[in-house]
Parts: C-alpha cells; structure tokens; sequence
C-alpha cells in the first residue's frame, strides 16, 4: 500500500452561502508538491435510504434536482440533524419523504460524492419492515414513490429520470446485502 501524502498546509478560499472550500498543500510520498481544492462538507453527514417493500422491492422517489433541472428517480436521502445517527436521520427522512417509518434499518456502509475533491459522505441504510408514518418535511412538492425491482436493477440503469450515482451504488449494495453477497464492515 502506498504512502499517502502528508499536508502541508490547508487554506480556506472564499466561500459561499451553500459552498466552503479550501486549498490543501500535499508532499507525496515520491517528493512531489502539488495543491488541491476541495469542498467542504457544510453540515453533520447526511444518509441515503434503501427503503424495501418486500425482500425485492425497493421504494423509489421522484424528486426534481436543480442541479441537472430535470426530475430524478433516486432513493430517500438528507442531511442528518444535530444529535441525529444515521439510522434515526433515515428513518426521518423516510417519513418525511415517503410517509414510511422502518422498525429495521441497518448501515450498508459509506459512499462519497466526489471523492477527489469533496469530503462529504452519505451512510447508506437499509430499512426494512416499513409501517405507515409521515411527518412534515422541507419538500416544495409530494414526491411520486415508485416500487423497483432489485432483481430488475440493470434496466433502472437504463431509465431516462437515473443519473444520481448513490442511489444506484446504495441500491446495488443493498441487493449484494440481501443476497449476501456483501457484508458492511463493523
């Protein structure tokens, strides 16, 4: 395994109302000097959800994303509250987006945006057992809830509204889990 580099120095640059950044000085393990950009998480971690139905359904949403200004189809997902882990973040989120709570939910593991230039991670959580509960959320609109398949997951690959790459590692995850395939790392 490789050295990884050791810092110089970290400077913040100008920041914005939704974005912080800083500048990273590194000396890799061979000498060379190199400086980075990199966005600062801007909160306490945030989750994504693999909310199933039945052990081959998972529920989806349809949510527009200003960032590709188009609708999305994505799992449940948001920032976790001051005090919040990542299993009672999700089961918020689940019912704040989906009208869901889940009596089961277990961590998958971590993925992260833009590794080479963000330190934001999202916990992925698979929530099980679902029961009808909803609390007020800070959506503009209701979102569409649609049942996927994971047995069906390469033609979700294939939809026109699927570009958000956690929703596609988490789900993947989460049938490789079920499956088990894959075990989280404790």
């Amino acid at each position: 395994m490789r050295t990884p580099p050791r810092i110089l120095a970290t400077r913040p640059l100008p920041s914005s109302r939704f974005l912080r950044a800083e500048q990273v000085d590194l000396q890799f393990s061979n000498g060379q000097q190199r400086s980075f950009e990199r966005l600062l998480s801007s909160g306490l971690g945030a989750v994504i959800v693999v909310p199933l139905r039945d052990e081959d359904t998972a529920l989806l949403v349809r949510e527009y994303a200003v960032g590709v200004d188009r609708y999305e189809l994505g799992l449940v997902k948001g920032r976790l509250d001051r005090d919040e882990i990542a299993v009672q973040g999700a089961n918020r989120e689940l019912k704040e987006e989906i009208g869901y709570g889940a009596r089961e939910l277990h961590v998958l593991g971590t993925l992260a945006v833009s590794p080479g230039y963000m330190t934001a991670l999202t916990q992925v959580v698979l929530a099980r057992e679902l029961y009808p509960e909803r609390l007020e959320g800070d959506e503009p609109e209701p979102l569409d809830v649609v049942p996927w398949r994971l047995s069906q997951l390469h033609t979700l690959l294939e939809h026109p509204e699927v570009s958000d790459g956690r929703s596609i590692a988490a789900l993947f995850m989460a049938r490789e889990y079920l499956a088990g395939r894959y075990q989280p790392q404790p």
